[in-house]
């Protein structure tokens, strides 16, 4: 990788708004390794979430550090990774940001109904629509943050690809 290139996409939104599906695309296109931080959470979080209560901040701590610290061994082997995180609060796109790795955040953007309607199609994922809410309550916009590209999810997935792949030009 040349100086000033990204190395890490963070590809962010509510549960539901394509993070994985568009991590993955952008992965391949990219091309770069693919991680979903829903890997990184603990059997008890996910647990937590699957019984229809949000993790508070404490519970969400060391999981960005896992993140952080996996993003930082992935990138000093050389490698380019396209993560799916929610990066909901600034404070945890900031932990992201402390690794010192050059990096961009896709933000996936879209209203309450579209990603509701998203979660209700989908199968297995141990997050419920009941708590879509408390994710849209949790977001800190990333307003002012001028490493974050806002990309709305109303969009087909291929376009809302290319606008990802633009972004990290």
């Amino acid at each position: 990788m040349s100086a000033g290139e990204v190395s890490v996409a963070v590809v962010m939104g509510v549960s539901g708004s394509g993070k994985t599906t568009i991590g993955r695309a952008l992965a391949d296109a990219w091309p770069a390794t693919f991680l979903d931080a829903d890997d990184f959470h603990t059997p008890q979080a996910r647990a937590h979430m699957a019984s229809g209560r949000p993790l508070t901040d404490e519970m969400r701590l060391p999981w960005v550090e896992r993140i952080a610290a996996e993003l930082q061994r992935r990138v000093a082997a050389g490698e380019r990774v396209a993560l799916a995180f929610s990066g909901l609060r600034r404070r945890h796109r900031d932990m992201l940001r402390e690794t010192g790795l050059p990096l961009r955040f896709l933000f996936l953007q879209g209203d309450r109904d579209l990603v509701a309607t998203r979660m209700d199609e989908r199968v297995g994922h141990y997050m419920p629509v009941a708590l879509l809410d408390s994710q849209f309550a949790a977001l800190e916009l990333p307003a002012g943050e001028p490493d974050v590209f806002a990309i709305g999810i109303h969009l087909p997935p291929a376009r809302i690809l290319t606008q990802a792949l633009a972004a990290l030009r």
